[in-house]
């Protein structure tokens, strides 16, 4: 497996509030584990809720028991959201925060992923698709109807999510579960990325010949490059690199 992940501020933040976590090794009972989080919240609460969610569900993850992929990732999330809620109830200077969650583990030639708000996990499999469904007002009016996915890309609410750790006492997961090709490559991001970065783009990006670290650097610097209007997050992940194809 190879793996590249990494945030960056952006070109019109001043504060980084994405954090990303990625291990190719196992996490308790997981064989790996990757999570992109995509904070909010003014000063340094939007900081705090994606770093100590991120770090209360990997701390979660090491000590559950369970073998299911699905409930351990659960169990992880359900805490870490419980974790933001008391935090902000504590700390007035952290009052409203809340972050987006992307999770996803590899077993065998499986992902099994869990999203929370808008940051994204895609597979590219000769094209690319997006597997997770964003939680954010735009997109429900595209899956309505009521307006076009360009239009979505351009539309004045399309930062306005409707799922977020932190929100509410009792959290709603979207779980997916995908069986992976030999050629698969998975990228997870925040919106910092797929808001500045067409799909088209990003399937080219990650498509080409370059190795997995300059791939994934290409994508922050396109980003960057389109206006780079949020900070972004990214982890790659090819699951099958390195292994002996059998003749």
């Amino acid at each position: 497996m190879r793996i590249y992940s990494t945030t960056d501020v952006g070109q019109k933040r001043q504060v980084n509030q994405d954090y990303v976590y990625a291990s190719a090794e196992p996490v308790g009972n997981l064989p790996n584990l990757f999570i992109v989080a995509d904070g909010m919240g003014g000063h340094n609460a939007g900081d705090y809720a994606s770093s100590h969610a991120v770090q209360t569900i990997v701390k979660e993850i090491e000590e559950d028991r369970d073998y299911n992929p699905v409930k351990v990732i659960r169990h992880a999330i359900e805490t870490a959201n419980t974790k933001i809620i008391e935090d902000a109830n504590n700390d007035v200077r952290l009052k409203g925060m809340g972050t987006t969650m992307v999770v996803a583990t590899i077993v065998g030639h499986y992902a099994y992923v869990a999203n929370v708000g808008d940051s994204r996990l895609y597979v590219i499999q000769g094209q690319i698709r997006q597997v997770t469904k964003d939680h954010s007002l735009v997109q429900e009016m595209v899956r309505m109807g009521e307006i076009s996915e360009e239009e979505a890309r351009k539309h004045p609410d399309k930062n306005i999510i409707t799922r977020a750790l932190g929100a509410e006492s009792t959290i709603d997961i979207d779980f997916f579960d995908l069986k992976l090709e030999p050629e698969s490559c998975i990228l997870m991001c925040s919106d910092g990325l797929s808001n500045m970065v067409s799909d088209e783009e990003i399937e080219q990006i990650v498509l080409s010949e370059d190795t997995i670290e300059n791939r994934g650097k290409l994508l922050v610097e396109r980003a960057n490059s389109n206006g780079g209007k949020d900070n972004i997050a990214i982890v790659l992940a090819e699951p099958f690199a390195n292994e002996v194809k059998e003749c």
